[in-house]
């Protein structure tokens, strides 16, 4: 699973990045992350506002930073095999 975050580095794009790692690894995914500060792609993938995350380059959010519970919500919907895992904090 690649998690892409778009942004330009501002401090909501930071934490963003910081928030959906944690997330993918209390879920114990197999992940890859990757900063997007290219507004030219930014752009390309639809993206007005940011920051933004996609997830193998399907944009799942943009414009605000979720908690850490709703961003393994997003991670868990896009892998089928995780759908039915129940989340808590650590």
């Amino acid at each position: 699973m690649k998690i892409q975050i778009l942004g330009m580095g501002c401090p909501k794009c930071k934490k963003l990045y910081e928030t959906a790692e944690q997330a993918a690894k209390e879920l114990g995914l197999d992940y890859e992350m990757e900063k997007i500060d290219d507004i030219d792609r930014i752009t390309e993938m639809g993206v007005m506002v940011t920051p933004a995350l996609a997830i193998d380059g399907e944009v799942k959010l943009e414009g605000r930073v979720p908690t850490i519970e709703n961003l393994k919500e997003i991670l868990k919907n896009h892998n089928p095999y995780l759908k039915n895992i129940k989340c808590r904090s650590i």
